[in-house]
């Protein structure tokens, strides 16, 4: 979310960023909150001058009461009580333009960093670098439910009866390698310095709205009935919202968080073949990195995330890229943002395995995240997040990868020890 200062002191820029992320339609929100924004202060002026002038009225009852004025004093009782009414009309007048400036705020979209690349939608995204050698090999690389049924390690039927579409059961080995890589993953985050944490699973929806855009929330979130409950899409979200309303002292920041959750979404629409399987689910288990910082610090944290993911993947022997995301694919609170894609032998292409964001002040401003400079003074805290593993999505990746003409999988030498020291997997069909 924007600051109404800036935005009401440079509407141009603003509209213009609108334009770069092919929004038009929102254009005119600009205007129209600066002019409920207008009302809100002036309405705001009002409230304050009925209260200024209240209270000094108030004040001269007890003299006049004193002097045995009473007709006086009774003169400005009915003077206070007409003017508490005036007050209390300001009031609800100001509370109400402040929840209409607050709601076009959340629709208007946060500035996009200069270094993005304008495109309409993903289709325009960028590659920027490659990491690892992309194989084709000279056999035939099977589906990846396909491969995961050769050790009977997955049973998507019996899912569908319980649960319906888009859910799974893991089995066996292919089970015990999504745990392996979960725990490498985690392993792997906390040697470079971030602190291991398990969030709620669960968030208020305050916590929802200070962390995605609304339509975001709807696309994604599951609500429990009768509460005040969200089922986290990602432990991002729980993770920003531990801050919430805190203030940090600026020589203990950054905060670098890598947190494990399970995640809950919706994923509406419908999908190609491609995302069947356990590509596009409704539940999975993932590992997120969080990074609250300094403003001035962010965009070196957003360099750093994305390498995590990268040597992350290259440690399995698994070719990635990285991909800039242009204005049309930023969700409205992102400054900037890349994914980070795992090369597919079958497909003969990469698909997203990760995504890295910085969020700038955006989650700060809506949930009231301060940093306490040296000097007292106090200023938002810039928010940053990426996917350091998500499987089961990332399985696909792994076995295609380390997938051998004998339809065994190889095991390399980081997870091993996650998995009982094996260095391959065998099929049982």
């Amino acid at each position: 979310m924007l600051d109404i200062k800036f935005l009401r002191e440079n509407p141009e820029i603003v509209k213009q960023n609108i334009r770069n992320k092919f929004q038009d339609a929102k254009l005119p929100l600009v205007d129209e909150v600066i002019e409920l924004d207008r009302q809100r202060r002036e309405a705001q002026q009002n409230a304050d001058n009925l209260r200024q002038s209240r209270n000094s009225l108030s004040k001269q009852i007890g003299g006049l009461m004193k002097e045995g004025r009473k007709e006086e004093a009774e003169q400005v009782k009915a003077q206070v009580k007409a003017q508490g009414d005036e007050l209390e009309a300001a009031e609800k007048l100001q509370t109400e333009l402040e929840a209409k400036v607050k709601e076009i705020m959340m629709i208007i979209p946060n500035i996009i960093d200069p270094s993005v690349p304008i495109g309409k939608d993903d289709s325009e995204n960028v590659e920027v670098e490659r990491f690892g050698e992309p194989v084709v090999p000279d056999f035939e690389v099977p589906y990846h439910t396909d491969i995961m049924d050769r050790f009977e390690g997955i049973d998507l039927d019996a899912a569908r009866d319980v649960a319906g579409n888009g859910f799974y059961y893991l089995q066996g080995d292919i089970a015990r390698l999504h745990s392996a890589v979960i725990s490498y993953a985690r392993d792997f985050m906390i040697d470079r310095g971030f602190t291991y944490c398990i969030p709620p699973f669960m968030i208020r929806r305050r916590v929802v709205e200070g962390v995605m855009s609304f339509a975001e929330m709807d696309a994604m979130m599951y609500k429990i009935e009768g509460e005040d409950l969200y089922l986290i899409g990602t432990s991002e979200h729980s993770m920003i919202g531990k801050f919430i309303d805190s203030e940090t002292p600026e020589e203990k920041l950054p905060k670098t968080l890598t947190s494990y959750s399970p995640c809950f979404r919706k994923e509406k629409g419908a999908h190609g073949i491609e995302e069947r399987g356990v590509y596009r689910i409704h539940q999975f288990e993932k590992q997120e990195m969080i990074v609250i910082c300094k403003p001035e610090d962010s965009m070196f944290w957003y360099e750093q995330l994305w390498k995590n993911t990268v040597d992350l993947f290259r440690s399995m022997d698994i070719p990635v890229r990285q991909l800039e995301c242009c204005s049309g694919d930023l969700a409205d609170l992102k400054v900037k943002s890349c994914d980070v894609e795992a090369w597919s032998p079958r497909q003969k292409k990469y698909f997203e395995v990760g995504s890295c964001s910085n969020l700038g002040d955006a989650q700060a401003r809506r949930l009231n995240i301060k940093v306490k400079g040296a000097d007292g003074k106090k200023y938002l805290a810039h928010t940053l997040n990426n996917t350091v593993v998500a499987p089961p999505r990332m399985l696909i990746a792994f076995l295609e990868n380390n997938l051998c003409e004998d339809g065994s999988v190889k095991i390399p030498e980081p997870l091993r020890m996650y998995m009982g020291g094996k260095d391959r997997i065998v099929p049982v069909k």
